[in-house]
């Protein structure tokens, strides 16, 4: 992978073209991308992070130095280029001072141009250090080193401060809303409350008058008038949540209010204005769900206005410490306990397994090794306790019956029963049925301990020596 990118914006394509095959072998871990259109060029930059811009003054419809400050806008950081014919360096002079990095005047000979790039490449790379830390304030317990996490934080940062909608993909269990909470934290609405729907726990005739709102009469049971979520997130962002399973029908509606930014509630006759940043995510394939015509193409080109990726944990292994460092502080905070560490085997034995649940599953590892090490850190040990569990999960005896799939609270009930049972059997091994010792190695007070024995029937005496 590239370490640093770069595009080059002119609307001369076949030298443009050249200076693509030319720069691409001369410029290492370099990923050089070109564009002839300033319209384009805008949402490259939106999708994209880029750390230098190579940029032509003279273009037709948008020319550079109208463009220049569109692009700091989306990205303040950035370094940019000025491309300019000989002669022009008044206009040159003036793109300095609208943030321009430097300009170079054509024609150019490609040994001064390279020197220049790399001069501007170096430059971003050291405000990348200085500006992209693990943690950023307004990110939304986002960590990362590696270079597609710091990409992605760019990304958000240059997306956040406009009112562009947002499709948000990936895979499960990668931080998609984090990542739509973050753009929110970003921009100017964050001081309004950020709404969130989840589109596929709510059935159609639920979802609708949940988003839209209804007036008193308008269905048996509507008592009274109710606003809708996008009425609630007036002025602010709201996130739909998996909208690949929207149905159809609101499909529509929706398109309404992302084309006149209106809706209507039902059993009303006037439609209400609303002003709301739309972002959503999905992890299912909606270029197929559009060839099966379940999903609306004008819809999909609404919601597609920038799109982000998140990236897996497979491709971000280099920040499972990171990570496991701050799932650990969080953990022990919820669990009012010391921190515990993972030893250096533990953390190795992390970073070589499959993760299919990504970041998710990892915080669940983490908390269930947290829960189950006995020792002052946790071992590679631990992980194979947990593992060993999960398959149990996977296998289905945990929830599963005879006849069928039961209840989810039935099963929650059962489950956390079983967990507790075990859990307390486990301490009562290792101190010996001492409550007290117990108490304080699970992180509990000894009232607290006694009840769950009591409620689990383990009793403590049949771990004590006689």
């Amino acid at each position: 992978m590239a370490e640093q990118n770069l595009l080059i914006i002119d609307d001369e394509y076949y030298m443009i073209k050249g200076l693509q095959r030319v720069l691409s072998y001369e410029l290492e871990d370099v990923e050089v991308d070109i564009c002839s259109r300033s319209d384009l060029a805008l949402r490259m930059l939106l999708e994209k992070h880029y750390d230098l811009v190579l940029l032509d003054i003279r273009m037709p419809e948008v020319d550079g130095l109208e463009l220049l400050p569109k692009i700091k806008k989306i990205h303040p950081d950035i370094q940019v280029i000025m491309m300019t014919a000989f002669g022009n360096i008044d206009l040159a002079v003036q793109s300095i001072k609208q943030g321009a990095f430097d300009f170079i005047s054509k024609p150019f000979e490609m040994p001064d141009l390279i020197e220049l790039l790399h001069s501007g490449l170096k430059r971003s790379r050291l405000r990348n250090r200085k500006s992209l830390s693990p943690r950023h304030s307004g990110l939304a317990d986002l960590i990362g080193k590696t270079r597609p996490m710091q990409e992605l934080f760019a990304l958000i940062s240059s997306i956040a401060p406009t009112d562009y909608s947002v499709l948000i993909r990936g895979e499960s269990g990668t931080g998609k809303e984090l990542v739509a909470r973050s753009i929110h934290n970003l921009s100017p609405r964050k001081d309004r409350e950020f709404i969130t729907v989840n589109c596929p726990a709510l059935p159609e005739h639920l979802l609708e008058s949940e988003l839209f709102g209804y007036k008193k009469g308008a269905f048996t049971g509507a008592l009274q008038d109710k606003k809708g979520l996008f009425q609630e997130a007036h002025g602010s962002s709201i996130l739909l949540d998996e909208i690949a399973d929207i149905p159809i029908p609101v499909q529509t509606k929706l398109l309404r209010v992302l084309q006149e930014q209106e809706i209507r509630p039902l059993g009303s006759n006037k439609n209400t204005p609303v002003d709301v940043r739309i972002l959503s995510t999905t992890n299912q394939d909606l270029e197929q769900k559009l060839q099966d015509k379940t999903f609306r193409e004008d819809l999909f080109f609404r919601l597609n206005v920038v799109t982000i990726k998140t990236p897996a944990l497979e491709e971000i292994k280099d920040d499972i410490p990171l990570m496991v460092d701050f799932f650990i502080q969080q953990t022990c905070a919820e669990m009012d306990i010391p921190p515990k560490p993972f030893s250096p085997g533990a953390i190795e034995r992390l970073k070589h397994r499959a993760w299919p649940g990504n970041v998710r599953e990892l915080q669940n590892v983490v908390r269930r090794a947290l829960i189950f090490s006995t020792e002052n850190e946790v071992t590679p040990g631990d992980i194979t306790q947990v593992e060993t569990n999960e398959q149990k999960w996977k296998n289905g005896e945990e929830y599963a019956r005879s006849e069928g799939l039961e209840p989810y609270n039935q099963a929650k009930e059962r489950v956390l029963q079983k967990f507790s049972a075990e859990y307390v059997e486990h301490l009562m091994q290792e101190t010996g049925g001492n409550i007290s010792q117990a108490a304080k190695l699970g992180g509990l007070s000894r009232v607290a301990l006694q009840k769950i024995l009591r409620r689990t029937g383990v009793d403590p005496q049949r771990f004590r020596e006689e």
